[in-house]
């Protein structure tokens, strides 16, 4: 390797999602890119990965998507879900959109499939990819990394310059830093778990419910999703407690599954032939948030996506907040040859937004298990969406400054919570809209909130 290419020489860790999208946004800037994957190739064995709930593909991932040139490959095989269907305990069903029209929806897009696209464009860009290669530890001295192969248990050895992790909330990579230099680590789990089941096609082989939304059955303290499938299937996530009645400490087997379902979920039933096999066969997932106070290890190695900030599934962000991350580090590996510099810079500009993204998503989850089917939930909403037409350039849903836009998840968090603060002041006292001073309204919203920033 000359030198020209050695300074331009990167090696990634993980060839999920993030690690294939990073690898082809550097390649195809002219970088030498290593990928190294603990699993075996999925473009020739089949997908096989780990967590597979379906992704909620949103505008911040899309632009990563667009920048990578994988956008168009991907939404081919996208579902629209233009909101959120709410299935009530009385068998009422209401839509409740995610924003004005269908410019404004999210895509339900199956792991596995986006997984073959990404590592597929990302070979094409020039990036090397290596399977069964799991990173067993690193000497951060020598630059040494030791990586072994499933298939026969030998051990490899590669020289590096910079790693960077992108192999999720168990990262290898995390673990080899933190045990040379202490990251500030803390994980907290949420005391809830999921466990996945399947509505298939219909008899007819179209879908069996609406296929363009994301199914609820909230309940309270627990619920139900279904978020749909290009090869119309629904992929069933039900989450509950660990313990209680009903938890996962309780709801054991196939039997037990069918009877709550029969309680609380009745109108789903019918939908899942496979409940009681899928029950008892497919894993209980658990659900934890991950935080680190420190990302890097000077110019050596740095992470991003699940491996520096896991967090619960409930806002569809994970992934679109890791696509984010690989934009980001990427310009700054592109503008900065000083490596400790810019991933400090990297840690600097999108630790603040890991944090809001994560808090938003903890408080996204009892807003879809308890409250989108309360009246004052409702009204709330209501009122939303009124002031966000009446004030265009103030008052904007935060679900879609997360969801549409590209401000720093940061500033959404913090205008959202003043926002909602507003609303639920506004409509203290009220049971419908027809009944509040509107004119004190708009008074209010030009009082309390300033103009909307534009996207970074």
């Amino acid at each position: 390797m000359n030198t020209t290419e050695k300074a331009n020489h990167i090696t990634l860790i993980g060839a999920g999602l993030a690690g294939a999208l990073l690898a082809t946004l550097l390649a195809r800037q002219g970088w030498q890119v290593d990928v190294y994957e603990k699993r075996g190739d999925p473009r020739l064995k089949g997908y096989a990965g780990g967590r597979s709930i379906n992704l909620a593909l949103a505008e911040r991932g899309r632009h990563a998507l667009r920048l990578a040139g994988a956008d168009q490959t991907v939404m081919a095989q996208a579902v629209m879900m233009r909101g959120r269907m709410v299935h009530f305990l009385d068998g009422r069903t209401d839509l409740q959109r995610y924003g004005r029209d269908d410019s404004e929806v999210i895509w339900s897009v199956h792991r596995g499939e986006l997984n073959l696209i990404l590592l597929q464009i990302a070979e094409e860009a020039g990036a090397r990819l290596h399977f069964h290669r799991g990173l067993n530890s690193v000497d951060f001295d020598a630059r040494i990394a030791r990586f072994s192969d499933d298939r026969d248990g030998s051990t490899h050895e590669i020289g590096f310059d910079s790693l960077v992790g992108a192999d999720g909330a168990g990262s290898a990579l995390r673990r080899a830093m933190n045990r040379a230099s202490d990251l500030g680590e803390r994980t907290e789990f949420l005391g809830h778990s999921y466990k996945e089941l399947e509505i298939p096609p219909s008899p007819d082989g179209g879908f069996s419910v609406e296929p363009n939304a994301l199914h609820i059955w909230p309940r309270g303290r627990y619920m139900c999703i279904a978020l749909p499938n290009d090869e119309r299937t629904f992929t069933v996530t039900l989450f509950l407690p660990n313990e209680g009645d009903p938890g996962f400490d309780s709801i054991r087997t196939g039997a037990q599954a069918r009877a709550l379902f029969e309680r609380d979920f009745a109108d789903a039933l019918p939908l899942i032939p496979q409940l009681e096999h899928d029950f008892e066969n497919n894993p209980t997932g658990l659900l934890a948030t991950l935080y680190l106070e420190r990302w890097h290890l000077d110019e050596r190695a740095v992470l991003l996506g699940d491996a520096a900030h896991a967090m619960v599934p409930f806002h569809g962000q994970g992934m679109n907040c890791a696509f984010e991350d690989c934009v980001a580090l990427a310009e700054r590996l592109l503008a900065d040859g000083d490596r400790a510099r810019a991933f400090a810079d990297f840690q600097k500009q999108r630790l603040p937004s890991a944090r809001a993204i994560q808090a938003m998503a903890l408080e996204n989850y009892l807003e879809m298990r308890d409250r989108v089917d309360d009246d004052d939930y409702l009204l709330q909403r209501a009122l939303e969406r009124s002031l966000a037409e009446r004030h265009p350039d103030r008052f904007m849903p935060r679900y879609a400054m997360v969801t549409f836009h590209r401000m720093p998840y940061e500033v959404a968090f913090e205008r959202g919570q003043r926002q909602r603060e507003l609303l639920i002041e506004l409509t203290r006292g009220h049971a419908s809209l027809d009944t509040l001073d509107w004119d004190a309204v708009d008074a209010a919203v030009r009082d309390r909130l300033t103009p909307l920033p534009a996207d970074d």
